[in-house]
């Protein structure tokens, strides 16, 4: 089950008919976001396997995991606002059991996203896997 933060996405993605719609509102939601410090785009925070410049950074606070993130692109700050809304603020011991590609396919996206774009998507869910485990 996604968080709550990201069901209100879906909901919203039920609204929005067209896909310009749904493009503009990922990328507002990336937009939206806390700006990430400049000190931590560093390469051991860039995510490899990405058309753009991307940077992740996790921290475990009290059990649960938190993440900022940032990107070069408009739409992949975008798809970063996405996984924040899907993992940010979980039980550590729960990032890893998230269908990430299951909940993202409720919103259609597969069927939208360029290969690059998919590629870094994956990249970026597998990077916080990897970092949550």
């Amino acid at each position: 089950m996604a968080q709550a933060a990201f069901e209100e996405v879906v909901e919203d993605f039920e609204f929005l008919e067209d896909w310009e719609d749904r493009y503009r509102m990922v990328i507002e939601m990336g937009k939206d976001m806390a700006p990430m410090d400049d000190a931590l785009k560093v390469p051991a925070t860039k995510v490899e396997g990405c058309a753009s410049q991307v940077w992740l950074h996790m921290t475990p606070e009290g059990g649960a995991f938190h993440f900022q993130g940032d990107s070069d692109a408009l739409i992949v700050k975008g798809l970063i606002a996405l996984l924040h809304r899907l993992y940010d603020g979980l039980p550590m011991a729960e990032v890893s059991s998230v269908d990430a590609r299951a909940e993202l396919g409720r919103l259609g996206l597969h069927d939208h996203l360029s290969a690059q774009r998919s590629n870094g998507l994956r990249a970026m869910i597998e990077r916080i896997r990897e970092q949550a485990a």
